[in-house]
This record gives C-alpha cells, structure tokens and sequence, in this order.
C-alpha cells in the first residue's frame, strides 16, 4: 500500500524511514523485511531509500544505533539521587519508553540475536552503559568484576523482562517494575 507523497525535509524523512522500519522489522525477521516495502510504505522511490542508508545492514544497524541512543538518553541517571532510587528511575523511565515505542525495542532486542558484528557492538555498547551506571553509583568496595557481571545479566534480564511483559500483557508495568527492582536489591545485597 503506497502512501501519497509528501515532501519531507531530509531528517523528517529519515526519521520516517526509520520509524517505518523499527516497525517492520519489530514484526518479523530481518530475511522478511524488503527495502522495497519500506519506500513503499514511505511513498519513496527504492533509489531515494539507498540514497539515505546504502543497504538493507545499514538501515538496520541504524534503526539499532537509534533505539540505542533513545534508551541511554532516557535512562540517564540523577546522579544526586542513591543508586537504588537512581535505577527506579531509569527503570521507570525505560518501561514507560517499552510501552510507548514498542516497536523499537523489539527492534533493538531482535537486533541482539543477529550475528552481524557492528550491530553486536552498539547492543552491547548499550548494556555496557548501562552496567557501568549502574556500577559508578555504587561504593567502591561493590564495584568489582563479579558485580560487573551480575548488573550485565540484571540489565539482560530486565529487557527479557520488558518483552514479556509487551508480548503477553500477562503482568502490570509496576509488576514489571517491582519484579526487576526486587532482582536488583537481591543482587546488591549478595
């Protein structure tokens, strides 16, 4: 189904395309998604597509670089709060985004699976980031490699979480919200 065409600045249309593409690519898998659908859907031509992304990898690797810094933006940390109260906020923050832009955090999640190494490296990036937050926050005696690794698989298992609860429906955004931060007390006090 084409869209009529309407002239759309360059970063408009960007975001367009992107968001088109978050959406399809939430759906199905990434064999399953064609460029042509995507200017299609836009009301572009397929040349004016690659003209803003060279390939099919690359407007993937986008749409995951997007997500990526959408998420890290709004979970940043108040640093002048405890780091208990600092993560319920970025968790508070990041399920609320999970609801809004559904499609870009399947995305984004989909994204960890693929094998492709650029797209590994802004996935892990984030969880990086997000850990190390998580980890400055804390005094020094906690900040050792074992914590490092327990807050990489607490981040892991929050978004294992968050798609659960999008895919199913079967738990509250506070259940979502309580059952992570009762993993993370759990893990702070070990």
């Amino acid at each position: 189904m084409t869209t009529s065409r309407k002239r759309l600045s360059p970063t408009e249309r960007r975001t367009q395309l992107l968001d088109i593409g978050s959406r399809l690519f939430a759906d199905r898998p990434y064999d399953d998604v064609w460029i042509e659908e995507v200017a299609d859907l836009a009301g572009v031509s397929r040349g004016l597509m690659y003209h803003y992304f060279p390939s099919k990898r690359d407007f993937f690797a986008e749409i995951i670089r997007v997500e990526s810094v959408r998420i890290l933006e709004i979970t940043a940390p108040d640093t002048s709060l405890p780091v208990v109260e600092q993560v319920a906020a970025g968790l508070d923050a990041y399920i609320r985004y999970a609801s809004e832009h559904e499609h870009g955090v399947r995305a984004i999640n989909r994204g960890s699976i693929l094998g492709d190494t650029e797209i590994q490296a802004i996935v892990t990036a984030e969880f990086d980031t997000q850990q190390q937050r998580i980890l400055a926050a804390l005094p020094p005696e906690l900040q050792t490699e074992l914590m490092k690794s327990a807050l990489r698989g607490w981040v892991s298992f929050v978004r294992a979480v968050c798609l659960d609860w999008l895919d199913r429906r079967a738990i509250t955004e506070e259940d979502v919200k309580t059952l992570c931060m009762r993993a993370l007390e759990g893990l702070l006090a070990s």
